[in-house]
């Protein structure tokens, strides 16, 4: 709008606002013909040059009448229910109607004219989740990121490994025929979708090793096959350590290497190593990326920086590429200036001191300085490990259950030691020795307790007892005597409370009307009794008559022949009787045909 127009509608915003009632529209019709438009559209330019009125906030603002220990129970039950990757499987209006079925909420409220209770919608339980601080996408959200600092270049260095998704390179152990230059992988080609196309380049793709100093952000990287193998990493970390030349500065030894806790990088090869160079090893917990968030920046550049300028180049080979990437390290690092300190990266890194730069051993050194990788152990009902054909003990690290699979790294120096490598909550790696049991000859623990003549027992182990716990709770007992009387009586889990058909119990089923359809044509069958014998009648005719003191003749059973021929029918039976019985007593025989 036209500063003129602006005007003129303040004007009449403000010749609006001062008329009475019934004053309004004759103002309105006037400016329509005055500024030729309609209006509908003189409304809404008016509105947009009045100031907006501040609603007026209700007295109940902020306040709900879903208490925090109900929305504890529906935020518990929402969370529990999401899958490992975070996908969630229950609605919120789910969780709500399974928890109100089971009587564990009530998510509601009375009202005070009507005494009429009314059950809070889930966009209104939704809003006091979020009130609380409890909702679903809150509790999601990563947790406050803590600044690290580092002294000085070489202070502390920050590596790991990235798979280039979109570059790959002929292996030259395999025999390839054709061009075996660096392959640009396409999207329609190559995705999760064709996991057959990903299979004929696996041993192919091409892997990135950023390495980066923490205090100035110096980018070293390398391009090896293979995956994120130990071999590469001590292969990374022995380049990055050595003097190079040029502009290529940054060499020497680190004091401290901090990386994630890939199995490549706890190996024990590269632990090792750095233990005997003085460096001290530090894992961050899993899960934990943004603890070695700089490296991680540092592949991002790569990407962007370096990486996307390799479509246009012609790379046979990974050692081509690796020429590629070092000019390309080396003017980077001495040419873009960081944020943080405000100078070139190189620039920075060279302010090391004497002091604090410590040479590297040649190559050969630290290659003899690799042995072999941890190795996982089950612990055994013992609390005992088997490692190098030998038995450790291990019921004194903290935590160490039965069935727990422990880290356990070999000491070069001593056969009978060994060290069980964890992780504190503070991503610290913290080494327990352990010792070999020695054995008598009949392959016994010299330490074993003798039967009949000493008598032994483990502490309970944290799994024991967090079990013993969980089953006092279940049966609502207090000690373990209880417990097993409970389950001998056959008592049920939380007495009975607990029912999971509670929901289906309540469910109002509707009446559905009868549908019509064809009579079957199939019919019972018809059971025909088999007629008894002459000999099988006259037996039961004769212990009938003897039983009532009647006389049983031998011309009975002629008259029986000769009355049914083909058997006597069942149900005949007592008429037969009682036409014989009838005959006996007139003194003579009468024939009955029943016709």
């Amino acid at each position: 709008m036209s500063p003129a127009l602006i005007q003129r509608l303040v004007a009449l915003a403000d010749a609006v606002s001062a008329a009475g009632h019934g004053g309004k529209e004759a103002i309105y019709q006037s400016a329509c013909k005055e500024l030729q438009m309609s209006r509908s559209t003189l409304l809404k330019k008016l509105k947009s040059v009045q100031p907006a009125t501040s609603r007026k906030k209700r007295s109940d603002a902020g306040k709900t009448a879903l208490t925090r220990e109900e929305a504890l129970v529906i935020s518990g039950v929402w969370l529990e229910s999401r899958r490992n990757n975070d996908k969630r499987l229950y609605s919120l209006e789910n969780v709500i109607n399974h928890l109100r079925t089971n009587g564990m909420i009530v998510a509601g409220r009375i009202d005070e004219e009507t005494g009429e209770f009314m059950p809070l919608s889930v966009d209104a339980i939704s809003k006091a989740l979020k009130g609380y601080r409890l909702h679903y996408d809150q509790l999601q959200n990563p947790a406050p990121a803590l600044e690290l600092a580092s002294l000085h270049p070489n202070h502390v260095w920050q590596v790991d490994a990235s798979l280039c998704v979109l570059y790959y390179l002929k292996n030259p152990n395999k025999k390839t025929k054709g061009d075996t230059g660096l392959r640009v992988m396409d999207r329609e080609e190559y995705n999760k979708n064709k996991p057959k196309n990903l299979d004929r380049v696996v041993n192919d793709r091409v892997w990135s090793f950023e390495l980066i100093d923490h205090t100035t952000n110096w980018i070293y990287v390398e391009y090896h096959f293979g995956g994120e193998s130990a071999e590469n990493f001590l292969t990374v970390m022995i380049n990055a350590m050595q003097e190079r030349g040029g502009a290529d500065v940054l060499h020497g030894v680190p004091k401290i290497l901090y990386t994630d806790p890939g199995s490549a990088l706890v190996s024990a090869s590269l632990i090792n190593m750095c233990q005997t160079l003085g460096i001290q090893c530090i894992q961050h917990k899993a899960r934990n990326a943004r603890a070695t968030g700089a490296v991680e920046k540092a592949r991002d550049i790569i990407e962007c920086d370096f990486e996307a300028g390799l479509r246009f180049v012609r790379v046979d080979n990974i050692d081509q590429l690796n020429s590629f990437a070092r000019l390309w390290r080396m003017n980077y690092n001495r040419t873009k200036v960081h944020s943080r300190y405000g100078m070139p990266r190189t620039d920075a890194w060279l302010k090391i001191s004497a002091e604090q730069l410590v040479k590297a051993p040649p190559v050969e050194v630290f290659q003899e300085l690799a042995i072999s990788a941890p190795k996982e152990c089950k612990v055994t009902a013992q609390l005992r490990v088997n490692f190098r054909a030998k038995s450790f003990c291990v019921k004194d690290i903290p935590g160490a259950c039965v069935g727990d699979l422990l880290n356990v790294s070999r000491n070069p120096w001593h056969e009978d030691e060994a060290r069980v490598v964890m992780t504190g909550e503070d991503g610290f790696a913290t080494y327990y020795p352990i010792y070999a049991i020695a054995k008598d000859d009949w392959g016994y623990s010299v330490n074993a307790s003798v039967i009949g003549q000493e008598y032994g027992q483990i502490q309970d182990t944290d799994a024991q007892r967090n079990r013993t716990e969980v089953e006092q709770l279940v049966y609502g007992t207090n000690s373990q005597e209880e417990t097993d009387a409970a389950r001998k009586a056959k008592a049920l889990p939380f007495g009975g409370r607990f029912n999971p058909y509670m929901e289906m119990e309540q469910a109002q089923h509707p009446e559905y009307l009868p549908k019509r359809g064809q009579e079957t044509q199939v019919r019972a069958p018809r059971m025909e009794e088999r007629p008894l014998t002459h000999v099988e009648a006259a037996k039961q005719l004769r212990e009938r008559f003897t039983a009532q003191g009647l006389e049983w003749h031998k011309q009975y059973y002629s008259q029986i022949v000769e009355r049914f021929p083909d058997g006597v029918p069942a149900e005949e039976l007592e008429t037969l009787a009682s036409d014989l019985q009838a005959k006996q007593q007139r003194g003579g025989f009468r024939v009955v045909n029943g016709q």
